[in-house]
């Protein structure tokens, strides 16, 4: 009688749980490229992967990418790509290209499903770009007069190469991009403007106004709405060119693009830096640091912030250290990479009130465990050549337009 009992029981409670539970979860469908990764591509990545860009693959069609899948997994999870540096604990940017945790899974289980294409009816159209430029069509493109023949082998020392604007009146500009002519051998660009005539190598020439610059990997800047740069009529546009040989007689000519502001800014936006050029890293130390700061004489409204050194740079912090006593990180770059020297953009224009002390402190690391060093027995300089090091805090600033436009000062950069 008991075992009935217990038949019993146990098979009422199994007919329970079979009518009462909840069915089983469907399995979660695999994404596809069509439908849910190049959407992801589109928003961070087709800006440089694309053709004609310095990516090295484009990633715009399901041809394109599929090849790549287990590379893009691979980068992506760890967070290699795209390319960012800044210590997410502090500060808040708007040009900030991370993936969410959703568009990492997403590529993630998309490449352990086998990557499938899905329907192509569900892809949405691909961005379009102005070909050969990442800020647009310009409005107007100033070249090297000529070509410059770089040799194959050597050390070739920074040139600078003077272009005329032959501009009738003074012009806003919104947005600047430089292009090589020969990405191989330009190793970096710096674009400035000035008064016709001016000295090309003086940082100290009046009237001089940054135009930007490129690396190998560096896209345009397009300023924000009601932001621009005064371009003054009869100026001239001088390239600063780093060139590096590879082993092949090559030519360059460069190109920058500029589109100007259809109505006058509120805002000037200007450049400048915070540097040390009197250090000396000491061979095969591991952890050396270099400091270097700057106090505002006046309220500035500070809106990007681009570190620069070379080879043996760690890392770099920018402080700002307020007159009322608090102290604010800014940026912090824990783990500088040259390969990617990337500008920070600031969500929102930080208000630094007048006596404040904007610090730079960078870290450099001449020792055998750095795999980039080129010498690890050598004292090292401030030098314009990669084997060489430099210190400096790049920053923008920007400034009330009212009535005639200020004349530009010469730490415009």
């Amino acid at each position: 009688m008991k075992k009935l009992s217990f038949a019993l029981a146990a098979g009422a409670a199994a007919l329970v749980t079979s009518v009462g539970a909840a069915p089983p979860a469907p399995a979660k469908t695999a994404p596809t490229f069509a439908k849910d990764v190049a959407p992801v591509l589109y928003k961070h990545c087709v800006e440089c992967h694309r053709a004609g860009e310095f990516a090295p693959m484009p990633l715009v069609r399901y041809e394109d990418v599929r090849p790549w899948a287990k590379s893009i997994r691979e980068r992506v999870v760890a967070r290699e790509m795209p390319p960012w540096s800044a210590d997410p604990r502090h500060g808040t940017f708007s040009n900030d290209p991370r993936l969410s945790e959703l568009e990492i899974d997403t590529i993630a289980r998309w490449v352990d499903a086998g990557a499938p294409k899905g329907d192509l009816a569900q892809l949405p159209p691909a961005p379009k770009f102005a070909e050969g430029w990442t800020i647009g069509e310009p409005d107007a493109v100033f070249t090297m007069q000529e070509e410059y023949k770089v040799p194959a082998e050597g050390t070739v020392p920074y040139l600078y190469f003077r272009i005329p604007t032959n501009l009738k009146e003074d012009r806003w500009v919104q947005a600047y991009e430089v292009r090589p002519g020969n990405r191989s051998v330009v190793h970096h660009v710096i674009a400035n403007a000035q008064p016709g005539g001016g000295n090309l190598q003086d940082e100290r020439t009046p009237g001089r106004v940054g135009l930007g610059g490129v690396t190998p990997n560096k896209p345009g800047v397009v300023l924000p709405k009601g932001v621009a740069r005064l371009l003054k009529a009869g100026s001239e546009i001088v390239f600063q060119m780093h060139y590096t040989t590879n082993g092949q007689e090559t030519t360059d000519r460069t190109s920058i693009g500029l589109i100007f502001a259809k109505e006058p800014p509120q805002k000037m936006s200007r450049g400048n830096n915070i540097l040390n050029a009197g250090f000396l890293i000491p061979a095969g130390v591991a952890n050396h640091e270099v400091r270097a700061s700057r106090t505002f004489n006046e309220d500035t409204l500070l809106t990007d912030l681009t570190p620069h050194m070379h080879m043996r740079g760690k890392d770099m912090i920018y402080t700002a250290l307020y007159p009322d006593g608090r102290s604010e990180i800014l940026l912090a770059v824990p783990k500088w990479d040259f390969n990617w020297q990337l500008t920070y953009r600031l969500a929102e224009p930080k208000l630094l009130p007048k006596g404040t002390k904007l610090e730079v402190v960078a870290h450099y690391d001449n020792s055998k465990g750095n795999l980039f060093n080129p010498d690890p027995g050598k004292d090292v300089r401030w030098g314009d050549q990669t084997w060489e090091e430099m210190m400096i805090g790049f920053y923008t600033t920007l400034h009330e337009v009212s009535g005639a436009a200020p004349a530009p000062t010469s730490s415009d950069r």
